[in-house]
């Protein structure tokens, strides 16, 4: 024993302190570092409400071909956590809910099945060698729920999207789009389906932008 070393008076005092040392340890960790929180209950998922064009080949569609590339992140969404805004300076992460993938992944994947459901040929860079008509990139500024105003709970989407042409300098076009739907509960899957709800309602109105822009 450590106190055994010691001089009678100093082991009496210090026996209560290791006492206190040695069940903290036994605890584990006090702080969790990175926001942690329990673990998810079930993986979250959003899903593109359009159902893509069946087609054996790009050639046999009428629209454009469009590379969609994956959405740029602000650092509060680089996580697979759910954000919530509780103050216009603090976010929080909604507890025992994680998404299936990052926002950015999610997001990339339904903007491609709504496009591809209105007729654009979408091109997968990373395995196709085909160069598109057009590219689609952006960030996603906002893919939150926001609890600020009390007794409301509202998940907000916010993309800002460019469309270039490869190989030109500038972009054809800039613009932003948002998205907001009330929530059910703070329940993780009411969140899920609301923010799912909103991000179809963007993409839909973004696919008309790019369909205009492109013709």
């Amino acid at each position: 024993m450590i106190a055994a070393s010691l001089h009678p008076p100093c082991a009496r005092r210090l026996m209560p302190l290791l006492v206190g040392i040695l069940m903290l340890g036994s605890c584990g960790p006090i702080v969790q570092i990175g926001a942690k929180g329990p673990p998810a209950e079930s993986l979250l998922l959003i899903e593109a409400d359009a159902i893509p064009v069946e087609t054996e080949g790009a050639g046999r569609l009428n629209g454009p071909t469009i590379a969609v590339e994956l959405p740029q992140l602000p650092s509060m969404l680089q996580t697979l956590r759910l954000a919530v805004r509780t103050d216009a300076n603090e976010i929080q992460y909604l507890s025992a809910a994680s998404w299936a993938e990052t926002p950015s992944r999610l997001v990339q994947r339904l903007l491609s099945d709504t496009l591809a459901a209105r007729g654009m040929a979408v091109i997968d860079r990373s395995q196709a060698s085909a160069r598109p008509d057009a590219a689609l990139s952006g960030t996603l500024r906002d893919f939150t729920l926001d609890v600020r105003a009390p007794g409301r709970s509202v998940v907000r989407v916010r993309y800002d999207a460019q469309l270039a042409r490869p190989g030109e300098p500038r972009p054809l076009a800039i613009r932003r789009f948002e998205a907001s739907e009330p929530a059910a509960s703070e329940a993780p899957a009411d969140v899920a389906a609301a923010l799912s709800r909103a991000t179809n309602r963007l993409a839909a109105d973004l696919a008309d932008w790019a369909g205009a822009t492109l013709r």
